[in-house]
């Protein structure tokens, strides 16, 4: 190769390799020149990039509550999945140790909702899928705990939903913990009756709240109570969790009036005497509580112990232990009964008192004879009616022992409300 060739080849080789490294130097660099690595043109590129992305992605927005995370949550309503923009596929809950909960979607496809109550002190999985208008998919996940037993308290009531019961029955609720915003939780509580009676709550202590009218229910009325206790807080930290309506039924009027004094009890049904039986009450070491009692329980038979309500011998065993004590009926938490007596004489019913403070009534043993008195009776009563117990020289018993808030007269009741 001549000179000039030589020098010829080197001259392009060297400005080939030039051209090389100022395009590296543009694709790499920040100087500000002209052509496609500039920032603009990155820029632009790169919105064209996050516009085509977002053509692709679902415009369904999903809405997973308790929001992820969350403790604490209400058992009944607070678990919920919703979407915008779109419709729901799929939903899927489901417990720790993978157990499915059943839900139900709405009609438009627009939320979803467990179909029961959820367990306490539980966690909880949620993922649900969603699309939107032209198919394109959505997905959330989330994740909370229920309220644990410790921070959540529940009401025991009486009587039964469904139940029929007599004309004296209050509604009494129990709470297995104490409440301390007694206002927040009796909002919560509402009972009312087809008569259109005036219901009123009295709180006996910071866990029994009763409710009842006036004067006693109206016969052949239904009542209803609805709990709305989902999410209110009773005490510091301590939340409701109960969401039900009960109804029962009122049958008709039945009150008996025991007369200590004459030893006899008359029955009333719906104002009219039907029956007149002779009876034996508390002796007069034992006197028997007065008052307005409403029968609680009935047992065909039970075991009385005297031992069990303070009636001991020297040897600390019950002044008496009866295993089969027919037809008895429970008047008092403290162990007030009307029952059937079938060891005492005869003759001591309408002429005596000498029970231990019950209300006796003649009886056979075994509970089958239906000619006696006490099987009568028994057969002829039900939880709910009022046994109005006179004449014994005892005090009248405590409102709050037993259903026996109708010893307590209307203002009284009513200043126990706290709403």
């Amino acid at each position: 190769m001549t000179d000039s060739k030589r020098r010829r080849a080197l001259s392009a080789a060297s400005a080939l390799l030039g051209g090389v490294l100022v395009l590296t130097a543009c694709g790499g660099g920040d100087d500000g020149g002209s052509g496609g690595g500039s920032s603009e043109s990155r820029e632009k590129s790169q919105a064209e990039v996050d516009e085509a992305a977002a053509k692709k992605t679902s415009a369904a927005r999903i809405k997973i509550t308790p929001k992820d995370g969350a403790d604490n949550a209400g058992i009944n309503n607070d678990a919920e999945v919703s979407v915008t923009k779109g419709k729901l596929t799929d939903v899927s809950m489901k417990s720790a140790d993978g157990t499915d909960v059943p839900g139900t979607f709405s009609a438009d496809k627009t939320s979803w909702k467990p179909e029961g109550q959820l367990q306490r002190a539980t966690v909880y999985k949620i993922a649900a899928e969603a699309a939107d208008s032209e198919g394109r998919k959505a997905h959330e996940n989330a994740s909370f705990t229920t309220v644990s037993p410790d921070n959540s308290f529940i009401g025991n009531f009486t009587p039964e939903d469904g139940s029929t019961v007599g004309v004296g029955m209050p509604v009494s609720i129990n709470f297995d913990k104490g409440i301390t915003n007694k206002a927040a939780v009796q909002n919560g509580i509402k009972v009312s009756s087809s008569s259109g009676q005036e219901v009123v709550g009295h709180w006996f202590n910071e866990k029994r709240l009763d409710f009842r009218p006036e004067d006693y229910w109206a016969g052949n009325s239904t009542v209803t109570l609805k709990l709305d206790l989902d999410g209110v807080e009773g005490a510091d930290g301590v939340f409701g969790v109960q969401q039900k309506t009960v109804t029962f039924k009122i049958a008709r009027n039945q009150v008996s009036i025991v007369d200590a004094k004459t030893k006899t009890m008359k029955i009333t049904r719906d104002g009219k005497t039907v029956k007149t039986i002779p009876i034996s009450a508390g002796s007069p070491d034992n006197k028997t509580y007065e008052g307005r009692m409403v029968i609680s329980e009935k047992f065909k038979e039970t075991r009385m112990n005297g031992a069990t309500v303070g009636f001991t011998d020297d040897d600390g065993k019950g002044e008496y232990d009866i295993k089969d004590v027919p037809h008895a009926m429970r008047l008092s938490t403290s162990g007030t009964f009307i029952h059937g007596n079938y060891w005492g004489d005869k003759s001591i019913f309408g002429n005596a008192n000498t029970s231990h403070g019950c209300v006796g009534l003649a009886d056979a043993k075994g509970a089958n004879d239906a000619s006696t008195p006490g099987a009568w009776f028994y057969n002829n009563s039900m939880v709910g009616d009022v046994v109005d117990v006179r004449n014994t020289g005892d005090k009248t018993i405590a409102p709050d022992n037993g259903l026996n808030g109708w010893n307590m007269d209307w203002a009284q009741w009513k200043a126990g409300s706290a709403v």
